[in-house]
């Protein structure tokens, strides 16, 4: 991977300081190993404190408010991060695991079991990307780096729900 030093060194314009933040889910990215593990795990973080604060009945319609929110912000930051880095889906780029794992919790009950479960589910999808999210990668730039986990955080969402609708995550 290149260094913020390599970047500058090659003449190779930073990306802007909003686009890195957003990118890296203000810093999360760059935590190791595995940044997109952290990044999902600070998503997952941030919805528990966060849903302390939204009404049960208001939960689905703010989950999916902010996993829109965040795909319209990330894509061109993920755009940005990506042209600057020279690199086609940077590692240290996470904000495509927020997304995803924002849409693994719409509708979901915030318990212990089920943010775990969600974190586990979407975190497997987005590694084995099974068709078609392997293509969708392929998408251009900051559309092809987001694009594929919110698929992921879709199949994930699906087996999520079957799984609440068959009992089989009691409190």
């Amino acid at each position: 991977m290149k260094s913020d030093t390599d970047i500058r060194s090659a003449g190779i314009p930073p990306a802007p300081l909003w686009a890195t933040l957003i990118a890296t889910f203000f810093g999360a990215g760059r935590l190791r190993p595995g940044p997109g593990t952290w990044g999902s795990l600070a998503t997952v973080l941030l919805w528990w404190g966060l849903s302390r604060w939204i009404s049960p009945n208001e939960r689905t319609i703010a989950a999916i408010a902010l996993a829109a929110l965040v795909t319209i912000i990330g894509i061109p930051a993920a755009t940005s991060v990506a042209r600057a880095s020279r690199l086609k889906d940077p590692q240290f780029v996470v904000i495509d695991e927020v997304a995803g794992q924002i849409i693994t919790l719409i509708a979901v009950p915030v318990s212990w079991k089920s943010l775990l479960l969600g974190f586990i589910l979407f975190r497997g999808f987005d590694i084995v990307k099974p068709p078609p999210l392997r293509q969708l990668e392929k998408l251009p730039e900051g559309l092809g780096i987001v694009v594929d986990d919110i698929g992921a955080g879709l199949y994930a969402l699906a087996i999520m729900h079957v799984v609440l609708r068959f009992g089989f995550l009691q409190k």
